[in-house]
């Protein structure tokens, strides 16, 4: 499960917290998954809630538990404490280090994501919501660092078939 992404199924389309969500995979174990929404923006960005690291990097909402704290996807291997998942993708790390990369270059600002919060299911609840085809499990062959805002309907549009056509839904289609 680890590296791979849970795609929101078309049938949660208005869900506030998870709608359109493309969420990757990070951790589980015996009795729990934890996961980041990839694809959700923040008004927020990494000099209003760390004015010390001095970027303007984006920040998104990597889920609705624990806002208060901030995460980070990365491509850099060699971060102390930096977990690996995978197609070269880590999560975490030593924040100094991240710092001093990102300001000597080593790690470009446009391959690090910055979220806030992240998203946690129990092994139970988990499995219920993809029985119930709430998600969609697939394996990560998407750049997750650029265009978010059309990252769920390119992999509904990769899937095909009826996933396909819900690939140009509108955000909100009671409101049409």
């Amino acid at each position: 499960m680890v590296g791979k992404l849970l795609i929101a199924h078309p049938s949660i389309l208005g869900d506030q917290s998870f709608g359109r969500s493309v969420i990757l995979m990070v951790e589980h174990d015996e009795e729990s998954f934890l996961g980041f929404i990839m694809n959700q923006h923040t008004h927020y960005t990494l000099r209003d809630l760390v004015p010390e690291l001095d970027l303007d990097a984006p920040v998104f909402q990597g889920g609705p538990v624990d806002l208060d704290r901030l995460f980070y996807i990365h491509t850099k291997a060699d971060i102390v404490d930096a977990q690996p998942l995978q197609n070269g993708l880590f999560w975490g790390g030593k924040l100094e280090y991240i710092k001093k990369a990102i300001h000597t270059k080593e790690l470009p600002v446009s391959q690090i994501k910055f979220l806030l919060g992240y998203s946690g299911w129990s092994k139970d609840q988990l499995a219920d919501e993809c029985a119930s085809n709430t998600w969609l499990l697939v394996k990560n062959n998407y750049n997750l660092f650029t265009n978010e805002e059309q990252l769920w309907g390119t992999i509904l549009r990769n899937l095909g078939g009826e996933l396909a056509y819900y690939a140009a839904a509108p955000t909100h289609p009671g409101l049409n």
